[in-house]
């Protein structure tokens, strides 16, 4: 094993490139840390009474309600989610009881699963999107005894396995019109809720005092890449580890505002709200994407987190946009600027001379109004959930946007490590959040320890056993510390590839660097096990490639029709080429084949969080890949 590393913030020294100046920030207290991690409370509902003590009257979320933005505060925030607890309780749930969650993101999300861990219940999160085997494998695995469903689709899929879940009592439907006969309306269970609580008004924050660190909160289904999910089981001191954490990293104040669009079903964006209940900004929720770059210029939030995807469709975006003209020439030479101005901001300088007046022109031309369409406000985006491609953190960087990278797991409750604003590091996710340890195993693999890793897999012993061994979780992610306590990602353990001359390839690598270099490029997958060479299958961004076509003048009828296009296949290749420069020889694509249209979740190809399921892309499109080999 290599040496320790503890989550501490001691970060002064930190440099973010290699070739910067370290970077001096304040003063750190790690005791101070120790403390507010030390210190957390013993429940979710614990944490939630806390804030509405001190922020009360001060705005806990937004909204949208008939196209206007409405707020919550945080006392309203309570009441509503006690109205909620208490009908659980006069459903009959008790402590530990599982109570499944079937909806996009929105704010009757978050309602419901404060409620349910006010109850003392645990919430089973189910994507929407999820297929109806599943969510009835996921229900009856968990042995949920009511469900809270968005929409009437989400009631059809639970009501097609109705004999295969008889501890399913109560389906309480968010929207629309109950029709079966175990079907209540939110405003129903709302309503014997206030009941409940007339007679007894103190129902809810009786169960939150008997309420432990080590009960149940939380049952996360991995949306894993091979095989049926495995149901993760955080205790609420998971989440409120996760809230105490980030307080003492320091990095968010209760003055920030947040834009929360990721699915709540996934850990990412339910740490989000753990993170919020305990250090009290607002946060703007609205899961619809194909708005979130106009709902950013109106809601003006100061951070927002994602996935790598939605980064690299907004550079997708501006690089395609300006690919040619006049116009082109200038965003070309402002992000020309950008980067060299890079590395003198990273460490705490700032342009001078001939530079700086290049730098100050290049905003006013370009990336004003990039940041515009942002809202203008952001001080920072995060990243997590798969891994961010660092040249595409270095252009959100040149154009004066601190995009950062956290990493994290189901099994960790999200958050392991987190890259520090005052002292980023690109290419790494930087160094474990306090409390949190980690160290690598002699194959490189990455072992954290801490409270916010899971206690188990639900009714799957001999797979804990697997991952879990004095306390230390095998996350199946291979990595290094550097020499400032920063972690970087190779790539996931059983995805390396062996080729049949014995190099290792991540191909998380070469993926990125791909699709770093062709905006035009949405899914790459990458392939060679025991090959001579590595392979590629790489699917169109359909916005990107249909703008670029509609320029060139060139007629088709879909995105599929393109990939047919001799001269998309040279736009692409020019691209596989241009990153095949950036490769070892041993990771280059030497060839490489359209995939007809982007990877989904409903033919099985990506999870719910958009990770290639690559067995499942090996199996289906296997006579493709073997097409790319015939010339062996």
């Amino acid at each position: 094993m290599t040496s320790l590393h503890r989550g501490r913030l001691m970060l002064a020294e930190a440099a973010p490139y290699e070739h910067a100046e370290p970077t001096v920030t304040s003063e750190q207290h790690p005791d101070r840390a120790d403390d507010i991690v030390a210190q957390r409370a013993t429940s979710v509902g614990a944490v939630l009474l806390e804030q509405v003590k001190a922020s009360g009257d001060r705005e806990a979320f937004r909204h949208l309600v008939g196209g206007r933005w409405q707020s919550l505060s945080w006392t309203q925030t309570k009441d509503s989610a006690f109205e909620l607890a208490a009908g659980l309780l006069a459903l009959g749930v008790q402590l530990e009881d599982r109570v499944a969650i079937a909806c996009g993101t929105r704010i009757e999300w978050v309602l419901a699963d404060l409620a349910i861990m006010s109850a003392g219940a645990a919430t089973t999160t189910v994507y929407p999107t999820t297929q109806h085997e599943d969510v009835a494998f996921i229900l009856g695995d968990s042995g949920s005894r009511v469900v809270f469903a968005e929409d009437q689709g989400q009631v059809d899929k639970i009501e097609l396995h109705t004999d295969e879940l008889p501890g399913l009592e109560t389906i309480v439907q968010i929207s629309g019109v109950p029709r079966g006969p175990r079907t209540i309306s939110l405003d129903e269970l709302r309503e014997r809720g206030r009941e409940r609580l007339a007679v007894d008004p103190s129902c809810v924050e009786d169960v939150i005092a008997q309420t432990g660190p080590d009960h149940l909160a939380t049952l996360i289904y991995t949306s894993g890449t091979t095989g049926r999910p495995k149901g993760v089981r955080l205790v609420h001191d998971c989440w409120t580890y996760d809230g105490a954490s980030v307080e003492a990293f320091d990095i968010i104040s209760r003055d920030d505002l947040q834009y929360l669009w990721l699915p709540l079903s996934h850990v990412f964006g339910k740490c989000l709200i753990a993170v919020q209940l305990k250090i009290g900004f607002a946060t703007a929720i609205e899961g619809d994407i194909d708005t979130l770059v106009e709902n950013l210029g109106v809601v003006q939030p100061t951070f927002m987190c994602g996935a790598p995807r939605i980064f690299e469709k907004v550079r997708s975006r501006v690089m395609t946009s300006a690919s040619s003209g006049p116009r082109g020439r200038i965003v070309d030479w402002a992000f020309g600027v950008g980067r060299r101005t890079a590395s003198v901001r990273l460490a705490g300088g700032r342009p001078r001379g001939l530079l700086a007046v290049q730098q100050a022109v290049a905003e006013r031309l370009v990336f004003s109004a990039i940041k515009a369409r942002m809202g203008g406000k952001i001080r920072f985006f995060m990243s997590g959930s798969a891994g961010l491609n660092r040249e595409v953190q270095e252009w959100f960087y040149a154009a004066g946007l601190l995009l950062l990278e956290g990493y994290g797991l189901t099994e960790t409750s999200s958050l392991t490590c987190v890259n520090n604003p005052r002292a980023p590091r690109f290419g790494t996710v930087g160094p474990p959040i306090p409390g949190t340890e980690l160290k690598i195993a002699d194959d490189g693999e990455i072992l954290v320890k801490g409270p916010g890793v899971m206690r188990g897999y639900h009714h799957q012993p001999e797979a804990t056993a697997e991952v879990m061994a004095d306390g230390w979780f095998a996350t199946g992610d291979i990595g290094h510390v550097d020499d400032h306590g920063y972690l970087k990602i190779t790539d996931r353990k059983k995805d390396l590839i062996k080729t049949s001359g014995g190099k290792y390839v991540a191909p998380s690598e070469v993926e990125g660097v791909i699709k770093a270099a062709c905006p035009y490029v949405s899914q790459v997958v990458a392939h060679g096990e025991g090959r001579k060479y590595i392979s590629a299958l790489i699917a169109l961004d359909p916005g990107a490639i249909k703008e670029w076509a509609d320029a060139k003048g060139l007629a088709y009828a879909s995105v599929e029709d393109l990939t047919k296009a001799p001269e998309v296949r040279d736009l692409v290749d020019g691209c596989v080429q241009a990153a095949n420069r950036k490769l070892e020889r041993w990771e280059t694509v030497k060839r490489w084949a359209f995939l007809p249209g982007e990877l989904d979740v409903e033919h099985g190809e990506v999870t719910p969080s958009m990770k290639v399921r690559r067995a499942e892309v090996t199996r289906r499109y296997g006579d493709l890949l073997d097409s790319l080999y015939d010339r062996d």
